[in-house]
């Protein structure tokens, strides 16, 4: 079973045998990752790539998850990619991330995407965001422990509760989606 299958079917749970990790605020691995937008990064449209924006987001999410869990880090997963403005040749796009939450060997991260004119003045406009789950991972790519969380802000304390409800959702879809298929394969039907 590939990293990011088992990472989040694991307990999540610390064992009575292991001995506790101190935590870590939200603003100790906080990070922004700030990048101009030129015209290799365009689609047919004439407007940024999507998959730019993901990249960065990936990015920017990766460095916080491994901050956080004071180590390597993979992306197992990404919810809720929303991209809600066009992103354009010359804005200058901030990628803002933080863990939001932390089980056993995953976390996580919430991402927030602005885009503002490279040579205005104008506040930046939120134009994406993103929830993506990292584990841990030890030199053989094995899941490792990571450091809770402390939620700091009311904000943060928001954002934990609504990662615990999409962390939920996720393995409920998950188990759903597990059971069909084994009752088709019990039916005689193949994928």
């Amino acid at each position: 079973m590939p990293v990011r299958h088992k990472v989040e079917a694991m307990t999540d749970q610390a064992s009575a045998t292991e001995p506790d990790i101190p935590g870590k605020p939200t603003s100790a691995s906080r990070t922004t990752l700030s990048h101009i937008m030129t015209h290799n990064d365009t689609n047919l449209l004439g407007t940024v790539h999507g998959g730019v924006i993901m990249k960065l987001v990936d990015d920017a999410a990766g460095a916080v998850a491994g901050r956080h869990s004071g180590g390597p880090a993979v992306t197992a997963s990404m919810d809720e990619m929303a991209f809600l403005e066009p992103v354009r040749v010359g804005d200058l796009v901030h990628v803002k991330a933080q863990v939001n939450w932390t089980g056993r060997t995953s976390m996580e991260v919430g991402v927030r995407v602005l885009a503002e004119r490279w040579n205005e003045s104008a506040p930046p406009t939120q134009v994406g965001s993103a929830y993506l789950v990292f584990a841990a991972v030890d030199a053989d790519g094995k899941p490792r422990r990571v450091p809770p969380v402390i939620p700091e802000t009311e904000r943060d304390k928001r954002r934990y509760q609504e990662a615990q409800i999409r962390r939920t959702h996720r393995l409920a879809r998950r188990r759903a989606i597990m059971e069909l298929r084994e009752k088709r394969a019990a039916e005689g039907f193949e994928d």
